[in-house]
């Protein structure tokens, strides 16, 4: 039965009708269908576009499809209907069009330095096979290849870029080649550079980002998905680095620091910002609305920009036709105006993911 919904729809600003038909959206009204929303503020559905539902709570990798499922309902319950998966150690393609959960784009596992990233989590090669193995992930995921591109190298007892520059842009090359996009983990400032002038499509975390490089992603459209939840949580991992690698510690709450600043820049200069809460292993899942307050509460976005770094702008970005004729039938509906009251995303009021009532 075909679903009709009547509210505010933004970001268009005015009192739309929809008709949802199947898993699409039309505007041509249709006779007998079943009035499920009749007020409130329309959004096409919520994205989380960095978060790991093949990654358990405490960072293990997750064992079975119905974990997968379980995470993935979390989120779904959360208002958000999209998720981009950046980076997973269990493969879940059967998951692509289940009913009932968000779509996904997906990269397949991470490509990381040998013994340089989160146990059983990534690929772990050497220079010599990294364009290869991103080959291979590309062929893993759904349109993503996701890149390790810094982590701490104990033997300097800091930050330092997973390998060497050459290295890092072939293998964005080898992504852009296999007709995927590339996203790359980064918190240093040397790692950032190089990945941004390599051309990569996304920044994730982007804690070392200095103004010239934050001008250069704006020039060239490259997205930043700063995860502001998971750099709050920098304070806990320098405590425990501190005995062993105190320069690390100290670089670590430097780049927390700044971070609500370097976002801002970002945001000032047009630079693309997505939301993201990088879900999965040490943050719970569901907390998309907490970044969305955080992106606007620290880094000064406006609640309006906040929202469409979360619903339309973000599911243009990832391939996820909003509420336009044709679009996906996916949406949330709010009680209250969320362009004066960010808090109003934490409860939607109405959740329809592929055309059918989920909340």
């Amino acid at each position: 039965m075909a679903l009709h919904v009547r509210g505010v729809l933004l970001p268009d600003d005015e009192v739309r009708d929809l008709w949802l038909v199947g898993d699409r959206v039309t505007f041509t009204p249709v006779p007998g269908a079943e009035t499920v929303v009749d007020g409130g503020f329309v959004l096409p559905g919520l994205v989380d576009a960095h978060c790991h539902i093949g990654i358990a709570r405490g960072g293990a990798p997750i064992t079975s499809l119905d974990q997968a499922r379980e995470l993935a309902h979390i989120d779904r319950d959360a208002g958000v209907l999209a998720i981009r998966d950046a980076g997973s150690p269990y493969p879940y393609p059967e998951l692509d069009d289940e009913p009932d959960l968000p779509r996904l784009a997906r990269a397949g596992r991470h490509v990381a330095p040998p013994k340089r990233y989160l146990r059983d989590i990534g690929v772990e090669v050497d220079a010599t096979d990294v364009a290869a193995t991103v080959a291979a992930q590309a062929r893993a995921g759904n349109g993503w290849v996701k890149l390790v591109g810094d982590w701490i190298d104990r033997g300097v007892g800091d930050l330092a870029p997973a390998w060497d520059a050459d290295t890092l842009t072939a293998a964005v090359q080898a992504a852009h080649a296999a007709g995927v996009r590339a996203a790359v983990h980064t918190f240093s400032e040397s790692a950032v550079e190089i990945m941004v002038r390599a051309g990569v499509d996304s920044v994730e975390h982007g804690t070392g980002l200095s103004l010239d490089l934050i001008d250069e992603m704006a020039r060239r459209g490259t997205a930043l998905i700063p995860t502001m939840i998971n750099i709050a949580t920098f304070g806990g991992i320098a405590e425990q680095a501190r005995g062993k690698f105190p320069g690390y510690a100290e670089h670590m709450l430097a780049l927390r620091d700044g971070f609500p600043e370097v976002v801002r820049a970002a945001y000032e200069a047009g630079v693309p910002i997505y939301v993201g809460t990088d879900a999965g292993g040490g943050i719970d899942h569901g907390l998309a609305a907490e970044e969305m307050l955080l992106l606007h509460e620290q880094a000064g976005m406006a609640p309006i920009d906040v929202l469409a770094a979360a619903s339309w702008g973000a599911r243009q970005w990832l391939g996820f036709p909003g509420l336009v004729e044709g679009g996906l039938a996916d949406l949330t509906v709010y009680p209250e105006d969320p362009r004066r009251d960010l808090r109003v995303v934490r409860a939607p009021s109405r959740t329809i993911l592929r055309g059918q009532v989920v909340r």
